[in-house]
């Protein structure tokens, strides 16, 4: 697939650390959750990134099949991600949940359901989640 656009962020310190993209916007501190063992101290985590991040991207992705079907969406329009992580069944690592809440106000249930049915096939995240991308993985 042709790429439109790359991004590059990194971490130090694994999940008590800090993260940053390439052009230094993003820069937060990361903790542990206490329900995974951390203190609970000031900062956010992997799985609250991926919970915003599959919600922004989901609601582009609404935006934009809304435009195709000729529906307006309202600027109150929102997705929230829920985002859980666990120990696999296999017992050879941890593996993530997802569930997306979409809330379009004013908008037919029905016609909502559709757009996020659409919105589902057209989201990247939506797509990896679905098809477990392959990630290469280089030792620098």
């Amino acid at each position: 697939m042709p790429i439109l656009y790359t991004t590059k962020a990194s971490a130090t310190g694994g999940r008590a650390g800090r993260a940053v993209s390439e052009n230094g916007v993003l820069d937060v501190t990361l903790t542990v959750p206490k329900e995974l063992g951390g203190d609970g101290a000031t900062g956010t985590n992997p799985e609250q990134l991926f919970a915003a991040g599959y919600s922004a991207c989901f609601l582009g992705a609404l935006k934009f099949v809304a435009g195709q079907q000729k529906v307006k969406i309202p600027e109150d329009t929102t997705v929230s991600a829920k985002v859980g992580i666990g120990p696999r069944e296999d017992g050879t690592g941890f593996g993530i949940e997802v569930a997306l809440i979409v809330n379009i106000p004013g908008v037919e249930r029905e016609t909502a359901e559709k757009l996020a049915a659409a919105a589902h096939i057209v989201c990247p995240y939506s797509h990896a989640m679905r098809t477990s991308t392959e990630v290469p993985v280089t030792v620098a």
